[in-house]
């Protein structure tokens, strides 16, 4: 096409497609980038696991331009969610980041309801806690040697079944020791939370000062079967803690007859007359 080699022509059009990328174009860019929006930022870090409280967060006023479409606008649809990732002061809030519930390694202690306590104690030995096989969900025997200094080894009968909910590593992270680590060193635990009621609490507050804790794997598998060993464990423990009926006073005084309502003395008739 002859036009398009005319220099002057050529320099037309370029000036035209010019003006219109200054004066209509580039106003609608610059429309879009200077229109705001409310979003929910992290105020305070916030670390995975955490519930999120209201000063956590707050409301700013922010571009609207290449805003991902589903940041949260309102921080009353954040506060009462935990985090599912560690979260760093200025981060935008999204709902990949945020869990309606608490993150599955501390879920147990969220549905703690008064009747049973979570108890850790330590893993003294590499072999004390069979050798790091253990993990949540496990049904174990506590044995203890030298059991209150006697010389011998038993296991006390309030720790006979008792679920394991929580097996810790050093750094305070759970480990999950059930399944293969990718890491090229495995966390190895360093504490056992047990799921007990307060009478077995006390029990291993006591051994956990200087007795000498074995762990001994009883049962694993499906929750139904653990329930049971549990509900056996806790049937004990109310056998072995039942108050004493009251019996009778086997020396109690018999009763002694009111002299009020004793039978009078007969009269003595008088003497017949001579």
């Amino acid at each position: 096409m002859s036009i398009f080699k005319n220099r002057t022509v050529i320099g037309v059009i370029c000036i035209v497609v010019a003006l219109l990328i200054c004066f209509g174009i580039t106003p609608l860019f610059n429309k879009s980038i200077s229109q705001k929006e409310e979003i929910v930022r992290v105020a305070k870090a916030v670390n995975a696991g955490e519930q999120i409280t209201a000063d956590m967060v707050q409301s700013v006023e922010v571009g609207s331009y290449n805003l991902p479409a589903n940041v949260f606008h309102d921080t009353a649809s954040v506060v009462g969610k935990y985090a599912v990732t560690d979260l760093a002061v200025g981060d935008y809030i999204l709902p990949s980041k945020l869990s309606d519930a608490p993150a599955a390694e501390n879920a147990y202690l969220y549905n703690l309801d008064g009747t049973k306590q979570a108890m850790s104690v330590t893993i003294k030995t590499f072999a004390t806690g069979l050798s790091g096989k253990l993990q949540s969900g496990d049904i174990v025997s506590v044995i203890v040697a030298d059991y209150m200094d006697t010389g011998e080894t038993v296991t006390p009968p309030e720790l006979q079944y008792v679920e394991i909910i929580s097996v810790t590593a050093s750094t305070g992270y759970d480990a999950n020791t059930g399944e293969a680590n990718t890491e090229d060193e495995k966390e190895l635990p360093s504490t056992v939370t047990f799921l007990v009621l307060p009478e077995q609490a006390r029990v291993l507050a006591e051994l956990e000062q200087d007795a000498k804790l074995h762990l001994a794997l009883v049962y694993r598998g499906t929750q139904e079967v653990a329930a049971e060993f549990i509900a056996a464990q806790d049937a004990l423990i109310e056998e072995l803690y039942a108050e004493p009926e009251e019996s009778p006073d086997e020396n109690a005084e018999s009763e002694v007859a009111d002299p009020a309502n004793s039978p009078a003395e007969s009269e003595v008739a008088p003497d017949n007359e001579l």
